[in-house]
């Protein structure tokens, strides 16, 4: 006859097994907004403007034919 396995029985192990549930917790979270001015320098162009009229003497630049006129002396 065989040999019968002896059974040996022992003490239950524990295993836990967690198991989480989400609870909604309120936090508050102050938030300071600060708006900093900087003055930052933009160029820009100024103009000015000079109109003046010009007149072509006749002496160099005349008209060919026309003679210099001379000055007229008082007597």
């Amino acid at each position: 006859m065989p040999c019968q396995p002896k059974k040996c029985v022992k003490e239950p192990k524990v295993v836990y097994r967690d198991i989480f549930h989400p609870q909604p917790v309120e936090i508050v979270q102050p938030i300071e907004i600060v708006n900093r001015h900087h003055f930052v320098p933009v160029p820009y162009v100024v103009t000015t403007v000079t109109v003046r009229d010009e007149f072509p003497s006749c002496g160099v630049a005349g008209i060919r034919g026309m003679k210099k006129k001379s000055p007229s002396r008082k007597k």
